[in-house]
């Protein structure tokens, strides 16, 4: 039942805000109080068929509105992020509970994503060539595929709706939005000021809910295309069962990043550098560090590196003491606390502990503190499963090559790092380690939006990853034309014209 005063996050169905209809709602709630900011609908049947048929109808025309202009809607937008910027960065960190800092890094992210869609007239140039055979030619172009559709997880609900919908309705098609029911109210903002961009009734389409609209999106034959980030489970489910459906499907999935410390790195910028990657926004990200595997003399820093990461502590969003926020959830927060208590049974010896954590004026937050796990071992569950909150786990390995075994044996491919002063050892694990994303003297290596976001193995289900080039081919076709036009068929130019064009 609705509360008095909650507000109701509404759908966007044919360019406009629509209070749902649905008789099952879900409360969001502020993980710092519990404090429940608003409810969120599961859309019904018929309003998830309604916003089908605006995608549908609306492909008609903007595939053919010209890509100049597509690119200008794109321009006017980023503009408006920009100009909107910590306002939608203080929305995010009160449902999603990020210190500001990380959240206004949230949405520049994501800004930076439409700032890549306002090149798309030279991402859609296709390829020519003259005289393939004698008087043939042969050349291409690349077309949107129609209604596609993003399903976007909790953590970063800016930045990753903002990975999607931007690039693919730039390359013309039309969008259907599914994003996180944990945190709805930040991309209602980036939706609102999307359509003060002057993007067409129906180019975007948000429906909420859960599993039910999820599948919906899955099976509904009009949906050509499906990008996905989340948990591996849910990103096998939907790969499998989509692609079933013969659709086009990118699932981001899952994570266990390494970082690699030689004995020859700079000590302070290791030290530095770790403890952001690890513990920063509550370790609630694909690319964070979790672990940390130190060669040979570098184990004696491991230490001095919990030491660090125990000072830092969690608080409010708008702490600027804070170092990160409260887990999403109490059953977020319950999870990970069960893993810290395994990764004691299983014989880790526990450097920090981040049980128990309380903050000042928030007792009922979903606090986990800083963790840190020394003599982590292959065969432990605290090392094979994604954590997903602020725990790190130390490994020592005895020469790179040992380290390179040990991150190649892992089945997760997301992100690696390798801090080290020696250009050959870098050299060597760039080239030899089987991690799409790699980082050199660098803990997080997510790249800018003109390189794709590439993870490799079990974080990765597809061919075509998420924006950079590969994301244009992913929302779009490539027809090849060959054409043969015979000289004898040239009209004779001398000729008078007596003819009178009545059109």
């Amino acid at each position: 039942m609705s509360q008095k005063n909650i507000k109701r996050v509404p759908l966007y169905i044919n360019g406009e805000f629509v209070q749902s209809k649905s008789a099952e709602w879900i409360s969001v709630t502020n993980p710092a109080t519990q404090e429940v900011l608003a409810e969120v609908p599961c859309a019904t049947q018929a309003e998830m068929e309604a916003a089908v048929a605006s995608a549908k109808e609306a492909f008609l025309t903007w595939k053919e509105t010209p890509v100049s202009e597509r690119a200008r809607v794109m321009l006017r937008y980023q503009a408006l992020l920009k100009e909107h910027h910590d306002e939608i960065a203080e929305i995010l960190a009160s449902e999603t509970g990020k210190t500001f800092d990380d959240a206004k890094g949230d949405v520049w992210r994501g800004i930076e994503v439409v700032e890549h869609a306002c090149n798309v007239p030279s991402l859609l140039m296709g390829e020519t060539v003259e005289n393939v055979a004698r008087n043939i030619d042969s050349y291409s172009y690349t077309q949107p595929l129609g209604v596609c559709a993003g399903i976007t997880p909790f953590n970063f609900p800016a930045m990753i709706p903002l990975w999607m919908f931007p690039l693919s309705i730039a390359c013309g098609n039309t969008f259907i939005l599914k994003p996180s029911e944990q945190d709805p109210l930040t991309p209602t903002r980036l939706v609102e000021l999307f359509e003060e961009a002057g993007a067409p009734k129906g180019v975007l389409q948000v429906l909420h809910g859960g599993k039910d609209q999820v599948d919906f999106i899955l099976d509904e034959p009009a949906v050509r295309a499906i990008s996905f980030v989340g948990s591996v489970p849910v990103g096998q489910y939907i790969y499998r069962r989509g692609t079933e459906n013969m659709k086009r499907v990118q699932a981001f999935a899952g994570a266990k990043n390494h970082c690699v410390i030689m004995p020859d790195a700079n000590k302070s910028q290791v030290i530095n550098n770790l403890v952001g990657a690890s513990v920063g926004a509550a370790g609630q990200r694909c690319m964070a560090i979790s672990v940390a595997v130190f060669v040979g003399a570098a184990r004696d820093w491991i230490p001095e590196i919990a030491a660090e990461i125990a000072k830092v502590k969690p608080g409010g969003w708008n702490d600027k003491q804070a170092g990160f926020g409260p887990l999403i959830s109490q059953q977020a927060k319950q999870r990970v606390e069960n893993f810290i208590t395994q990764g004691e049974q299983e014989g880790a010896e526990l450097l920090v502990d981040g049980r128990n954590c309380t903050v000042d004026g928030f007792p009922d937050g979903n606090w986990v503190g800083p963790t840190v796990f020394g003599n982590v071992t292959r065969d432990m569950e605290i090392y094979k499963q994604e954590i997903f909150g602020p725990v790190l786990c130390t490994m020592e390995s005895e020469s790179l090559e040992d380290a390179i075994a040990l991150v190649n044996a892992n089945p997760y491919g997301n992100g690696t790092s390798i801090f080290t002063a020696s250009g050959a050892a870098a050299r060597k694990y760039q080239h030899e380690i089987e991690v799409g994303q790699v980082g050199i003297n660098i803990p997080i290596p997510v790249p800018l939006p003109f390189f794709s976001f590439t993870g490799w193995k079990g974080s990765f289900f597809g061919d075509l990853h998420a924006y950079g080039k590969q994301a244009v081919r992913f929302y779009s076709e490539t027809k090849t034309i060959t054409a043969r036009w015979f000289e004898s068929d040239i009209a004779d130019a001398n000729a008078p014209n007596m003819t009178i064009d009545l059109k």
